[in-house]
């Protein structure tokens, strides 16, 4: 079974297709959602209209009435149908049955639900006197163009003044229907899901800013200083805790010779020399104090030797 975002995609590619004129594509299309609601059956039935198969449109009709009762725009379509068939009688039940469920309004405005239609009471009267044209019924057709005058638009007196004039010389009329290639869309806000969203983004290389930094491979973080201007750059010295003899050549020690000594970095430190004498820094280091007074030879009298 198709998903929801298929059959929405489905839909919303059906629609295309009957703009484009293509109805074998948009029967495909809209028959392939399966258990489709009361406005794909609909929109089945306004390509096989447009088709000209009247016969399969009105199978298509009864389906989306049947889901939705009170889709008048479904009745309205339906009595088209009908009276493409000839079947005056239907026609005229169903255009009374769209007018009824209008309630007394003058339009039911569908575009919210996707369809760009406005069914209008003073054409479901129009399709009405249409129908009663095809029964013989001219007094009725007479009366019910009358109605639809007076609930009528200013823009839409002259040709139901023409169709009034034609009613009166006993002319039939062609019944009003949904403007071609208008269907049931599915709502933006619907397609905007169908659009693959990356929430990972792409990758991007990063480079070192260092000019020095050219060889390949990873620095250890390096750390930042202040220079006398007061901006941060990277060190030069090395890390505190960092031990062992310093490399030549190392980013973070002197540069030396390539054929100078390795030397242990704790043999740097210099002596500390008191009354004389050098002390080595690993006894003041482990808490040893310095030599007294007693100690000294000089402070015992002894000649200093020379």
């Amino acid at each position: 079974m198709p998903s929801l975002g298929d059959q929405v995609r489905d839909w919303h590619q059906g629609a295309q297709a009957v703009a484009r004129g293509d109805w074998s594509c948009a029967l495909r299309l809209f028959s392939g959602i399966p258990e489709p609601p009361a406005r794909m059956c609909f929109n089945v039935g306004c390509v096989h209209l447009l088709a000209g198969d009247p016969e399969a449109a009105l199978r298509a009709f009864d389906q989306a009435v049947t889901k939705d009762a009170c889709m008048a725009v479904g009745f309205f379509q339906r009595g088209v149908a009908n009276f493409q068939l000839e079947r005056f009688q239907e026609a005229l039940s169903d255009f009374r049955l769209a007018l009824a469920q209008l309630r007394g309004n003058a339009t039911i405005d569908y575009t919210q639900l996707g369809l760009r239609f406005q069914l209008q009471a003073w054409e479901v009267l129009f399709n009405v006197a249409a129908a009663q044209c095809g029964l013989g019924l001219w007094a009725e057709a007479t009366h019910s163009l009358e109605e639809a005058i007076s609930k009528g638009p200013e823009g839409a007196r002259n040709s139901l003044d023409t169709a009034l004039g034609q009613v009166q010389k006993q002319a039939p009329l062609q019944p009003r229907r949904v403007p071609r290639g208008e269907v049931f869309r599915p709502q933006r806000r619907h397609l905007e899901h169908l659009e693959p969203v990356d929430f990972l983004g792409k990758a991007k290389v990063v480079t070192s800013s260092i000019p020095e930094d050219q060889h390949k491979g990873v620095w250890r973080q390096r750390p930042q200083v202040q220079d006398t201007a007061g901006e941060t750059r990277p060190g030069t010295a090395p890390r505190a805790g960092e031990t062992g003899p310093c490399r030549a050549g190392t980013p973070h020690g002197p540069r030396m010779p390539p054929d100078a000594e390795m030397i242990p970095c704790d043999k740097w430190r210099p002596r500390v020399e008191q009354a004389g004498k050098q002390v080595p820094p690993g006894l003041l280091a482990a808490g040893g104090s310095s030599p007294g007074p007693s100690e000294d030879p000089a402070g015992a009298g002894l000649p200093r030797p020379q």
